[in-house]
């Protein structure tokens, strides 16, 4: 009875287009469930995003849940995680994304989830990192661990969005430190982050995660810009 009073007067809406939800929705409103830009690059083993990273990192698989244009649904989807403190969307796309890679032999062997850390003062303000829960419902969905102690960002630096390739800020590609952990060497790591754009950042973290002995690298994203 509370539930049903508390929809009355504050109904849930699309975490997409602000549509009012209907009973049998979650998170995301059955349209944008069917019109949100899938990428599936995890289906067809597309590689997409290893060409972003193509003579500079080595990785065993990469994917994207979404594309991510701008002032389109997903841009709004990422501005309601990111800035308007709506941080349970994070595991919300990361449990869809796992659904569809957890019945994937190329993804069947991860052993651990790491998420791209964002710097202590960027975290007091927002109160979350934004990637956390994405990871977290992904290490679940494949079974493996979730580690979110061995990146550190040592540098707040600004975003990458809509940055080139060229005119990307070279301070991300310094910004992030490891702290060494030997559990990890020789495993398959799933490197985690919400928006692929430059590659700056991922770039900086893979870098330094491949300072482990024999560590694989694979990479997932909540969405690519186009």
């Amino acid at each position: 009875m509370l539930q049903s009073l508390r929809s009355l007067f504050f109904p849930e809406t699309c975490k997409s287009c602000d549509s009012e939800l209907i009973a049998a929705e979650n998170m995301i409103c059955t349209h944008c469930r069917h019109t949100l830009p899938l990428t599936d690059f995890h289906r067809y083993n597309d590689p997409a995003i290893k060409k972003v990273f193509y003579g500079r990192l080595n990785i065993e698989n990469a994917t994207a849940l979404f594309y991510f244009e701008k002032k389109g649904p997903v841009q709004e989807l990422m501005h309601n995680l990111k800035y308007r403190g709506q941080h349970e969307i994070s595991g919300f796309l990361g449990a869809w994304l796992g659904e569809d890679l957890k019945i994937l032999e190329e993804y069947s062997r991860i052993d651990a989830v790491v998420p791209v850390p964002i710097h202590p003062k960027k975290k007091r303000k927002r109160g979350y990192n934004q990637v956390e829960g994405f990871g977290k419902s992904l290490a679940k969905a494949l079974d493996s661990h979730y580690v979110d102690d061995v990146l550190v960002k040592s540098k707040n630096t600004k975003t990458q969005v809509f940055k080139g390739r060229f005119t990307r800020s070279d301070e991300v590609l310094d910004a992030f430190s490891i702290v060494m952990n030997s559990n990890l060497e020789g495993r398959h790591i799933l490197l985690c982050d919400d928006i692929l754009t430059t590659g700056a950042t991922l770039e900086s973290c893979a870098l330094q995660l491949l300072k482990i002995p024999n560590l694989k690298l694979s990479i997932a994203v909540m969405a690519i810009a186009q």
